[in-house]
C-alpha cells in the first residue's frame, strides 16, 4: 500500500532556525530517503515552495476564479511529502515518526493517508489485489 506523508510546518519559524537546526533537519531527511530507498519502498519525495508562491483555482457556475496564496489561513502549512510503498499502516507510521518537521524550534505534523490507485493510469502502479475505490 502506498502512502502519502504530507509534512505540516510554520513557515513563519523558518527564518528563526539556526543553521545548526536548519542542518539537522536536512541530515534528518536525508536519512529517512537514504533508508526508505534501502528498502525499496521510496516512491516520491519533495519540499514544498512557500505558500506566498501558491496559486489556487476555484471553478464557480463554470468562472475560473484564481487567487493568489493558499486556500484557507492555516497554523501550520504543508511544507512537502513522501510517498512510501509500505506493508500497513504501522510501517508508514514508523516511518513518519522519523521525518523532521521542527522548524525555528517549533514542532509540526506529518499527516499520512493511503493513496487510491486508479485503474488504467500508469503512474498509479497498482500493488495489491484489493479492490479499488470508485473515483
Amino acid at each position: 500500500m502506498r502512502y502519502m506523508m504530507l509534512i505540516y510546518t510554520k513557515e513563519e519559524n523558518l527564518e528563526s532556525m539556526s543553521p545548526d537546526e536548519a542542518d539537522r533537519t536536512r541530515q534528518g531527511h536525508v536519512h529517512v530517503i537514504t533508508e526508505t530507498r534501502k528498502h525499496g519502498m521510496l516512491v516520491a519525495v519533495n519540499p514544498l515552495a512557500r505558500t506566498s508562491n501558491a496559486t489556487t483555482v476555484r471553478v464557480d457556475s463554470g468562472q475560473v476564479l484564481v487567487t493568489d496564496g493558499p486556500f484557507a489561513e492555516t497554523k501550520e502549512q504543508l511544507a512537502g511529502y513522501y510517498v512510501l510503498d509500505c506493508k500497513d499502516l504501522d510501517e508508514a507510521i514508523a516511518w513518519a515518526a522519523q521525518i523532521p518537521t521542527s522548524c525555528g524550534g517549533s514542532r509540526g505534523a506529518i499527516e499520512i493517508r493511503p493513496l487510491q490507485e486508479i485503474p488504467g493510469v500508469p503512474e498509479s502502479i497498482l500493488r495489491s489485489n484489493s479492490a479499488v475505490a470508485a473515483v
